[in-house]
């Protein structure tokens, strides 16, 4: 009897080892083949959140078959504890294994910002609190000039200072990189004059093939102790940075004795007006050697450089010749458009 009772219990103990086995071999067999998603999946992992909700919501997304299966997977692997918050793509056919290790890298869904060239600090703050994606308030400021001009991959969640923080890094490696490298002899003593003179050039041209010149312009001045007489900065002055001026500068605006106003201080402004790219800190720091001490528009796009004030002042008038037949021009355009027509004839 006893006999009988022992080959029995041990019938049913090979049986049980079997089924388990066959589990163990079930479920990792399931856990490395492909997924039942048809198409790729976006699906975000919000910060803290359970790894039960995340099987659930991938279950519900048609990405796993069996979210209890995934949750022992991911317990029995290691990888349960690991997961991080973000937004993530998930391939079509990925394997709750391609899953599980997806989730515990990272987010792998990339947005990027533009910040463009001579934005002042004031404008990507407020770009930045315009990007809903993003988390946390700026409290301070940025100083003006100290955000590198560039496009900022980032992922849905990320920080805004964090974001800053990135934006100043770089600056300050351009900027130190350019101080180290200058030109010798140039009228600048510190790195910061450097980023001044680099905001004026950058505001003054968006033609890269004369931000040099423009640059030798604002140096020779400095260096013959000339005001630098530049609109930019009086504008600057104006509005702070924070909005564009929508109209000309007015003569006393130009006459007012301001920090900024380089019409009535001889030397740089206190501070840089906006955040100048590399190359225009560049052209700062190696200015094309030249007399020129003057330049104007020349109704291209660009300017036209002078070294004296005769010539200078012969360019000025070529400048406005352009500027009234210009005007002209669109005063009659705007008129044959405004024309009322003819009625036909009866």
């Amino acid at each position: 009897m006893m006999r009988h009772f022992a080959a029995n219990a041990l019938t049913i103990l090979i049986i049980g080892l079997m089924l388990f086995l066959g589990i163990i071999l079930w479920g990792k067999a399931e856990y490395e083949a492909a997924g039942p998603l048809g198409a790729p999946l976006r699906i975000e992992v919000e910060k803290g959140e359970a790894l039960g909700s995340v099987g659930a919501k991938l279950a519900e997304s048609g990405a796993i078959s069996d979210p209890r299966l995934f949750r022992v997977a991911a317990k029995y692997t290691g990888q349960d504890a690991g997961l991080k918050f973000g937004e993530y793509e998930i391939a079509a056919g990925s394997s709750m294994r391609d899953i599980l290790a997806l989730l515990n890298k990272g987010g792998n869904v990339l947005r990027q910002i533009i910040v463009p060239e001579g934005w002042t600090s004031w404008q990507v703050v407020e770009m930045l609190n315009g990007r809903e994606e993003l988390s946390g308030e700026v409290a301070e400021l940025p100083p003006e000039g100290s955000l590198a001009p560039a496009g900022y991959d980032f992922q849905r969640g990320d920080d805004r200072n964090a974001l800053i923080a990135r934006m100043r890094a770089e600056q300050d490696e351009i900027l130190a990189e350019a101080w180290a490298t200058r030109a010798p002899n140039l009228p600048l003593r510190r790195p910061k004059d450097l980023l001044t003179l680099a905001s004026i050039v950058e505001k003054e041209t968006g033609v890269a093939e004369e931000r040099g010149e423009v640059a030798a312009v604002f140096v020779n001045r400095l260096i013959r102790g000339m005001k630098l007489q530049t609109d930019p900065t009086v504008i600057y002055g104006v509005t702070g940075g924070k909005e564009a001026l929508g109209r000309g500068l007015r003569a006393s605006e130009l006459a007012k004795i301001t920090p900024y106003n380089t019409y009535a201080i001889v030397g740089l402004p206190p501070t840089p007006i906006a955040n100048p790219g590399k190359a225009a800190i560049e052209a700062a720091a190696h200015p094309v050697e030249s007399g020129y001490l003057y330049f104007v528009a020349d109704g291209s796009g660009g300017h036209a450089f002078a070294r004296t004030l005769e010539e200078h002042n012969r360019n000025v008038v070529t400048w406005r010749r352009l500027e009234a037949e210009r005007a002209l021009q669109e005063k009659a355009a705007k008129e044959a458009g405004a024309a009322p027509e003819q009625a036909p004839a009866e």
